[in-house]
Order: C-alpha cells, then sequence, then structure tokens
C-alpha cells in the first residue's frame, strides 16, 4: 500500500504548485481589470499639455481635472460598501468595468470643458468601487495559502501603469489624437468587462453592510487623523506629483511633451520594486521611523524638484518617485497598528477616501493655481517643505 506524501514532501509542494496554477486565471483577468481600472485614472496627466491646449486652459483648469476625478472616486469608496451589501461582488465590477470604458468614451466626445469634468467625475465613480470587490473575490476564488501571492500580482497593475501609462500615450499620439486614444482605451475596456461577465470568476456573493457604529468608534480616535493626514501627504508626493510633473516640465521648463512623458516613464522603473524595500523597512525599524525617514528625504527632494532645472531636476525626477512609495508598506503597516483586531478594513475605509480627495485632487488644483500666478516651481517647494514637517507628525506613533 502507498504511503502517504509527508508534510513538505515533493508531493505535497507539487499540489500547492498545482492549486496556484489554477488559481492564476483568474487573478490575471482581475489583474487585467485593475490595470486599466488604474490607467484611466492617471492617463489623464500624460496627455494634459494636449487636452489643456486643445481647450485653452490655464494651470488652474488643468488641475481641477485631478480634482473632481478624485471626488468622484471619493465618493465611490464611501459608498462601495453600501453597493456591495445589494450587488455581489462580480456583478460591482462588471459595473465597474463597463462605466470606467463608458465614461472615458465620454471624455473623447466632449465638446466642452464642462463634459469632461462631468466624465471624470463619472470615472472617478465607476473606477472607484472596482477595489473592495476586486480584493473580495481574489480572496473568494485563491486558497488562503496563495493570498499573499496572488495580492502581489494584482497589485503590479498600478505600478505598471504608472510605468507604461507615457509610454503609451507616446505611442498613440503617434498615429491617433487625444481623442481617439481615449476612445481606443475605452473600447478595450468595455470588452475586458465583457470577457469577464462571459468567463471571469468573482465573488458571487453580497458584502456586509458597513457597521457605522464601529466606524464612529474608529473616528473617534486622534491616531487615526493623523494617519488621515499622513496619507494625505505621501499621496500627494506620488500621485500627486505624478499628475502635474508632465504639465511642469513642458510649460516651466520647455521640455517637448515626447520627452516629458518618455522621462516620467523612465522614473517610475526603479518605483517598481521600491515597495518591498519599504516593507522591509518597515519590518526592520518600524513604521513610524520609516514613515520618518520617508517624509524626510523624499520632501527635500521635492523641494529640490521646484527650486533647480537641468541634471539635477532630472536626478530627482528619478529619485522621488523611489523614496515616495516606500512610505505605502509602513502607511498600512501603522493603520493596523492603530487598528483594534478586526477593524482593520474599517480605519482603511475612513482614511484612503479623504486622503485620496486631498493628496490626489486638491494638491494638483493648488499646484495649478499656483502655476497660473506664475510660482509653479515655489508651488512644488512648498509642498515639499509640509513633506519634510509631516515628519514630526510621526512622533508619538506606536513603534510597531
Amino acid at each position: 500500500m502507498p504511503k502517504k506524501p509527508r508534510q513538505g514532501s515533493p508531493s505535497d509542494e507539487s499540489t500547492l504548485a498545482d492549486d496556484f496554477r489554477s488559481a492564476l486565471p483568474p487573478i490575471l483577468l482581475l489583474t487585467a481589470i485593475f490595470f486599466f481600472n488604474f490607467l484611466a485614472r492617471i492617463i489623464m496627466a500624460p496627455l494634459l499639455p494636449e487636452i489643456r491646449g486643445d481647450f485653452h486652459l490655464d494651470h488652474s483648469g488643468a488641475g481641477r481635472f485631478f480634482l473632481l476625478l478624485s471626488c468622484g472616486y471619493f465618493m465611490a469608496l464611501l459608498g462601495s460598501g453600501y453597493m456591495a451589501s445589494r450587488i455581489a461582488h462580480r456583478r460591482v465590477i462588471v459595473l465597474s468595468c463597463a462605466g470606467t470604458g463608458l465614461a472615458l468614451l465620454g471624455i473623447a466626445l466632449a465638446q466642452e470643458v464642462a463634459w469632461i469634468y462631468a466624465g471624470l467625475l463619472g470615472l472617478g465613480l465607476a473606477a472607484g468601487v472596482y477595489l473592495p470587490s476586486g480584493i473580495a473575490s481574489i480572496t473568494d476564488r485563491v486558497p488562503a495559502r496563495h493570498w499573499g501571492k496572488a495580492l502581489a500580482i494584482h497589485e503590479l497593475a498600478p505600478n505598471s501603469a504608472f510605468l507604461l501609462a507615457p509610454l503609451l500615450v507616446e505611442a498613440l499620439l503617434g498615429y491617433l489624437n487625444w481623442r481617439h486614444g481615449l476612445m481606443l482605451l475605452g473600447a478595450a475596456t468595455l470588452v475586458l468587462a465583457g470577457v469577464f461577465r462571459w468567463r471571469g470568476q468573482g465573488a458571487d456573493y453580497c458584502g456586509e453592510l458597513p457597521d457605522l457604529q464601529a466606524m464612529a468608534a474608529m473616528a473617534a480616535k486622534p491616531a487615526l487623523w493623523r494617519m488621515m493626514l499622513l496619507f494625505s501627504i505621501g499621496i500627494a508626493g506620488t500621485l500627486g506629483v505624478y499628475s502635474m510633473l508632465p504639465l511642469y516640465l513642458v510649460s516651466e521648463h520647455g521640455f517637448e511633451r515626447q520627452w516629458a512623458n518618455n522621462l516620467l516613464a523612465c522614473s517610475r522603473v526603479g518605483a517598481l520594486g521600491a515597495a518591498w524595500l519599504g516593507g522591509w523597512a518597515s519590518d526592520r525599524f518600524g513604521p513610524a521611523a520609516t514613515m520618518r525617514i520617508v517624509f524626510l528625504f523624499s520632501g527635500l527632494l521635492i523641494v529640490v524638484l521646484g527650486g533647480t532645472s537641468g541634471a539635477a531636476m532630472i536626478a530627482v525626477v528619478f529619485g522621488q518617485p523611489i523614496l515616495a512609495v516606500c512610505f505605502f508598506p509602513a502607511g498600512f503597516s501603522m493603520l493596523s497598528a492603530i487598528s483594534s483586531r478586526g477593524t482593520q478594513n474599517i480605519t482603511i475605509s475612513i482614511t484612503i477616501p479623504m486622503a485620496f480627495l486631498i493628496g490626489g485632487g486638491g494638491m494638483p488644483l493648488f499646484l495649478g493655481r499656483m502655476g497660473d500666478a506664475g510660482a509653479f516651481g515655489p508651488a512644488f517647494m512648498l509642498i515639499g517643505a509640509v513633506t519634510v514637517m509631516a515628519a514630526l507628525l510621526t512622533v508619538g506613533l506606536p513603534r510597531s
């Protein structure tokens, strides 16, 4: 009679590998949806010089793009729990993907800037409901022992989108105008929604209705509001800087659009693996110390970005994102540290929407208005100084 394989034997390892391989198709399809979801939200940054020229927008009008997108995303994140409590997660993903594609088509067809603003608000609303249902679908379809690997693959989507968005824009603008490029992206997103509706494997159950009492209890913690401010500054140093950097390079430093977008793409290569560095530092030195170091040096580099030109500025464009993304592993670790057991998701649902609205929407608008006042560079320097001072807010937070 054959012996049962021992734990950790080659047969066991082969079974685990087979389990993960069988789970890869749903993971990869959800990762593709997340990639298009994130790409749709950041594609406006490398397209901004073209759209701004067509509609004769000032810097403030361009910065308002990201504020409206962030407002829609903010409202969607707040309402996603209520939506998922009535509609199965799988259907939420289909609706989010299809809505994102339709919003992109609407923006591409807009003849007045007011309709672009409305389309961006709708884009934020459609894209914002995906993430909670996407994560729920991965953990539902993938065995628990593979969750870490599955979520790591899923998180490749936003990092890849940061890298590829400027390159895709330049490739498309070589043959099409910005409207046709957005139409192509919108059509591809709609096709992906159809593929997931037809073949996708998502969670076929509804989520729990948000617990307002638990949310109120968490909101009463002073550390939560401190972390909300820190996340706002952390998002400002990544997404906020990314959003306005092409316009800054073109309008203030005389860069060609192609050169600015290629520089933006290349600067994100080093940031792809930086999150792992941030996670290691958080485990080794503690999340509070890691955040303190990140804010101090990332802020100094943003000050240099606004106050220099030439080779020094280009070096900062490459170095600052690597430091900035190290914030997030430590930041999420700290959110877990200040939460009681079982309330981490509530803490995140309170913190992230407001931080995204401030850092991803308010900061680009501020930069745009300062740019109209002839102070684009000093605005970056001011944001860098605030980032440096934010290091003080980490004092007194739990060490682990």
